[in-house]
């Protein structure tokens, strides 16, 4: 047989059984996070150490803006994991991300679900600021722009008239800042405990407070991606009480263009090692099988139903990839 009729077969056979027969795994991986001092960066180094050692593919992590960058950078080819939250997930499908107006991102494949994200307040306690109307006129931190805190905060301060100068930045940098008395206090969105709120609690006084009633129902009602969510008061060592607050779900996401062996070997490892991943960080307790049913936005990767199926889990139509339904 000739080397060129040799070649031709092997050509045939690809197209024959799909170019994934001959797909191989990467060397290496990335997952896009966002800034230090947020839940997101440590909790992806956990993600990175359990993929690196379970699959045996060097996995890293990459600082971002957060969930709607990483939206963008998975979309397009530039990191093939990215963590976010249900709304940008939302409107990223139905092209009305801020970052990318007008595209539809199609390729985006959730993987697991990582834990809810509520939404936190917290100030310096001589402000004698405990809710969010004492914001009012006030410099407050927001976190990175393009982040989940970023982006919902100002439309939601502005929808219960609450006028504040709200800055962006890393929360780390922020939490310093408050502390040094440039800012008058934080809202952000990330996993409890917060490590920048745990860090702030323990160099000084604050609080660290909760959504009333109305104010609550009233963002659930505009927000139909939020649910209402409790921190339990041992949370913080500042808290007498647990607090009331909106929260949007977490989740992992890669490409459609993943190979299904991939993402099956990811999401099972990343179960499989659910022990190691909560010592990375405590939200971790969130990240079981089950909870992949929170998402009822983004499609799964074929990978992901494969692994969830074979633990008992029915995945509803919705959620299903599109060549699945």
């Amino acid at each position: 047989m000739s080397i060129r009729f040799r070649s031709a077969m092997i050509l045939a056979a690809s197209v024959a059984f799909g170019s994934s027969a001959l797909a191989q795994d990467p060397q290496s991986l990335t997952i896009a996070t966002a800034s230090p001092g947020g839940v997101y960066a440590v909790y992806g180094e956990g993600v990175a150490a359990v993929i690196s050692k379970a699959v045996g593919i060097k996995t890293a992590t990459r600082q971002t803006q957060g969930p709607v960058q990483n939206l963008v950078l998975v979309e397009g080819g530039r990191a093939p994991l990215g963590m976010t939250t249900s709304g940008p997930a939302y409107e990223a499908l139905q092209g009305e991300l801020s970052l990318k107006p007008g595209d539809k991102h199609e390729k985006i494949r959730a993987l697991f679900p990582m834990y809810p994200t509520p939404f936190q307040m917290i100030a310096p306690k001589e402000s004698g600021i405990t809710s969010l109307s004492g914001f009012e006129g006030k410099r407050i931190g927001g976190g990175p722009k393009a982040g989940t805190g970023g982006l919902y905060w100002p439309q939601w301060l502005k929808s219960l008239n609450i006028s504040a100068n709200v800055q962006f930045g890393g929360i780390g940098d922020q939490a310093s800042q408050m502390a040094d008395g440039r800012l008058e206090g934080i809202v952000t969105a990330g996993g409890i405990p917060h490590p920048s709120f745990s860090e702030l609690e323990t160099t000084q006084d604050v609080n660290i407070f909760g959504m009333d009633d109305q104010t609550l129902a009233q963002i659930l009602e505009a927000n139909p991606y939020a649910v209402e969510f409790t921190i339990p008061k041992s949370t913080y060592k500042t808290l007498d009480n647990d607090i009331k607050t909106a929260a949007m779900w977490n989740f992992m996401v890669g490409s459609s263009d993943m190979s299904e062996d991939l993402a099956y070997k990811i999401v099972k490892a990343v179960h499989e090692n659910h022990d190691q991943l909560v010592m990375s960080h405590a939200a971790a307790k969130d990240t079981i099988p089950e909870n992949i049913l929170k998402n009822t936005i983004v499609p799964l990767h074929p990978g992901a139903v494969r692994y969830y199926r074979e633990v008992g889990i029915e995945i509803p139509g919705n959620i299903l990839p599109p060549e699945m339904r």
